[in-house]
């Protein structure tokens, strides 16, 4: 059973026993002052006017005098039972008039108005009632006091049961929400993915980018991005950090989300169609696992290097093979020499620049690569496979 909330109690006397006559005058009353409860309510609380202008009002009236009616038995009929706390059926239904509440998307703010309300007119007609049965000033003023803690011990059992509704609706959301992100990067049919967003209540995006994050930046990204963004739970191999799913992070809305990824060592896949996001996710996850970030579609060259580790690797083997029989030391200054030639387009000084040396190094080390290579440094096809090869710096193994 979900915990219900009591407020403080007032210091005051217990046990007050009113006179007959007084309580059959209030009771009497009662149905009088359930009217003028609502009628106030609707006059000073926006949320309720529609609401209690149905059906629902005459709900609320019962219940005001139900809720009145059991406080009179308290006061005036059961020696030893402090006034002040409802009885068990009174405050279960002041629980769940909170979780209805809540349902209906009122605040707590909405509730505690309207018991505000209910409180000053209830005392307000309950009091004439008492002076006119002759009750004098100091019953009263302890009926008072009395009348004002029984009513907010009530008005702690709705926000009680608000609580406990949004905190219940709340996870059911998330879960609902987890769940369609997983059917969205594990790759689940689509009727399946779309029957999860309905589930999630979730308004299908056009797009969704992936965006990979440690996690001790998730609360400050979410902050930064749309409040559809998903979260993903443990997805298919990210073994450190967690996944977030942004909408229609796409076309200038992209400047926004590389803005908010920035230095937070988060990784942001390119924006696909919504039932396609898996393919942002892969990709973010190849740079992150490559050390390429936070953009992956910076990083498009290295990216389809690095497709096939295996073919790239042998690629490279079969493109310095010329070069096999020097000193490995040789080979490496030989290999990235070449790669700037090749990328730089033959200009000596740039080349130098890039490696830290003198252009008669560069020179001296590229009369080595030609003696080596001869006259297949003019094939096209040579020219080619070397500069695939040597695109990219080799990936470093993990073994």
């Amino acid at each position: 059973m979900p915990s219900r909330a009591r407020s403080a109690r007032p210091t005051g006397p217990q046990g007050l026993l009113l006179p007959a006559a007084v309580a059959t005058q209030i009771r009497d009353g009662l149905p009088g002052v359930a009217d003028a409860v609502v009628a106030a309510i609707i006059e000073e609380v926006p949320g309720y006017t529609d609401a209690f202008n149905g059906p629902m009002g005459q709900t609320i009236r019962q219940a005001v005098q139900i809720a009145l009616g059991g406080f009179l038995s308290l006061a005036s009929g059961r020696r030893g039972t402090d006034p002040r706390t409802p009885t068990a059926p009174a405050v279960d239904g002041a629980y769940q008039l909170g979780r209805g509440e809540a349902r209906s998307g009122r605040s707590t703010e909405a509730i505690l108005s309207a018991y505000r309300i209910g409180a000053r007119v209830s005392w307000q007609q309950m009091a004439q009632g008492a002076v006119r049965a002759g009750l004098d000033a100091e019953t009263l003023a302890s009926f008072a006091a009395l009348v004002f803690a029984y009513i907010d011990e009530l008005s702690a059992a709705s926000v009680a049961g608000h609580a406990d509704e949004l905190a219940t609706t709340g996870r059911v959301r998330e879960q609902r929400l987890e769940r369609l992100a997983h059917h969205l990067v594990t790759g689940s049919p689509e009727d399946t993915v779309w029957a999860a967003a309905e589930r999630a209540d979730w308004p299908a995006p056009r797009t969704l980018s992936a965006v990979v994050t440690p996690e001790s930046q998730v609360r400050p990204l979410l902050a930064a991005l749309s409040p559809l963004t998903l979260q993903a739970a443990d997805p298919p191999g990210l073994d450190d950090g967690v996944l977030l799913l942004v909408p229609d992070a796409h076309g200038r809305s992209r400047a926004r989300l590389l803005r908010a990824v920035a230095e937070r060592g988060a990784t942001a896949g390119p924006p696909r169609p919504w039932l396609a996001v898996r393919a942002s996710y892969e990709r973010a996850l190849r740079a992150r696992t490559l050390g390429l970030g936070p953009d992956t579609e910076e990083h498009l060259p290295a990216l389809v290097l690095t497709a096939d580790p295996e073919a790239l690797a042998d690629l490279r083997t079969r493109a310095l093979a010329p070069l096999a029989d020097l000193r490995p030391g040789t080979v490496d200054k030989l290999a990235e020499t070449l790669r700037l030639w090749l990328l730089l387009q033959g200009r000596r000084d740039e080349v130098a620049a890039a490696l830290f040396v003198h252009p008669q190094t560069v020179r001296y080390r590229m009369g080595q690569v030609r003696e080596a290579y001869g006259d297949t440094l003019d094939d096209p096809q040579v020219v080619l496979a070397l500069t695939l090869a040597l695109g990219v710096p080799p990936v470093a193994s993990d073994e």
